[in-house]
């Protein structure tokens, strides 16, 4: 598995707010959607491929502003689990400066039972 996950993202009229840059909770959702698509295009190499991740905790930090037009690098990349608790990083980058830092904290829900699967320490590098 590749730990880190790329994807890129053109700013467009959608993405922007009052103040003519992307909207802070445009972020929050791009977060969302690129760890979603990390995880599917790994999940079927895990031993959890059913199993679905359900965000706990967010910390977003935002550095500079972005504008209509501009071209985001977004990259994405688990951390080593915390107990229960799988951190992942989201960074944004523009121009190659980063402009928005994210660290989310995720658990994983057992799709059968419902319940909160409790990872093991080494699973990332199983895969």
């Amino acid at each position: 598995m590749s730990l880190v996950y790329e994807k890129q993202i053109k700013v467009t009229e959608e993405n922007i707010d009052q103040n003519k840059h992307v909207n802070n909770v445009q972020y929050v959702s791009w977060v969302e959607e690129i760890a979603t698509e990390h995880w599917d295009s790994v999940k079927h190499l895990t031993e959890y491929p059913e199993d679905i991740w359900m965000l706990l905790d967010h910390h977003i930090q935002y550095k500079k502003q972005v504008y209509l037009n501009d071209i985001i690098i977004v990259k994405t990349y688990p951390k080593n689990p915390e107990g229960i608790r799988q951190p992942r990083k989201v960074e944004f980058y523009c121009n190659g400066e980063l402009v928005v830092d994210s660290l989310t904290l995720w658990v994983l829900i057992d799709s059968k039972t419902q319940r909160i699967q409790r990872l093991k320490s080494d699973w990332l590098e199983k895969i």
